[in-house]
């Protein structure tokens, strides 16, 4: 097979935030797939073909990917953020699974920056010690899987990354988490909501989670619990590297 398949994170927004691996793959791409927005990150050039594609049509988008490089192409595949956290890695292996006439295909994955990693940062160091990341929408898990993985983590001190906290067609499921949170005893654990890192529009603000109010989010928000230490160090907020 002369095609290949290259996995490529844009990362949270701005293009000094783009890796030099991932400059490369699309400099030399035939072909880029990806949802319609990202793929619009990408200037268009000749000899490359965008394929825009809608946000739920990740398998389909996969298997289309693994197709064109099979044909010979240099194909990339873009997710915003790192293509490894709930983006476009685990979907083209998932397709490549139910394909296994494709599996000798050249396959790369190449990180990028998430936006927990860009969230934190603008932050101060939120993550600074134990934490985890947990994706709010259940379009592809139950509500009942989310809620405990949120009580769970509360319970072992976690600082938590809340990943597609709101959107239009999801508009009581951050409230919901925000609940799930002051029940589990976090009503004065620091919140962080970082809405559109290193855009234009970038807002950071931190609240304590008993003045958190669902509206606060959106889908271009990236959400930081922090755990029972976290403080602010004047305009910083940071976690203390020894856990009591």
């Amino acid at each position: 097979m002369t095609g290949t398949l290259t996995i490529a994170g844009l990362g949270p927004g701005s293009d000094a935030l783009v890796t030099p691996e991932v400059s490369a793959a699309l400099a030399a791409a035939t072909d880029i797939l990806g949802y319609a927005p990202y793929v619009a990150r990408v200037p268009p050039r000749v000899g490359l073909t965008l394929h825009p594609s809608d946000n739920r049509e990740e398998l389909q988008r996969a298997s289309e990917a693994l197709r064109l490089a099979a044909e010979g192409g240099q194909v990339v595949v873009v997710s915003s953020g790192d293509p490894g956290v709930f983006a476009m890695a685990s979907a083209v292996f998932e397709a490549l699974e139910q394909a296994p006439q494709w599996r000798e295909l050249p396959i790369r994955v190449l990180p990028g920056i998430t936006a927990m990693l860009a969230a934190a940062a603008r932050a101060g160091a939120p993550l600074g010690h134990d934490f985890c990341a947990i994706n709010l929408s259940d379009n592809l898990k139950p509500w009942a899987v989310i809620e405990k993985r949120l009580r769970l983590a509360a319970e072992a001190d976690f600082a938590i990354a809340m990943y597609n906290p709101r959107s239009a067609s999801r508009p009581e499921g951050f409230g919901r988490a925000l609940a799930v949170l002051k029940h589990a005893g976090c009503g004065e654990r620091l919140v962080i909501f970082a809405r559109a890192v290193s855009a234009v529009d970038e807002k950071i603000e931190t609240v304590a989670l008993n003045d958190a109010r669902p509206e606060m989010a959106d889908m271009r928000t990236l959400v930081i619990v922090g755990n029972s230490q976290t403080r602010r160090v004047g305009r910083w907020v940071y976690a203390p590297r020894q856990a009591r």
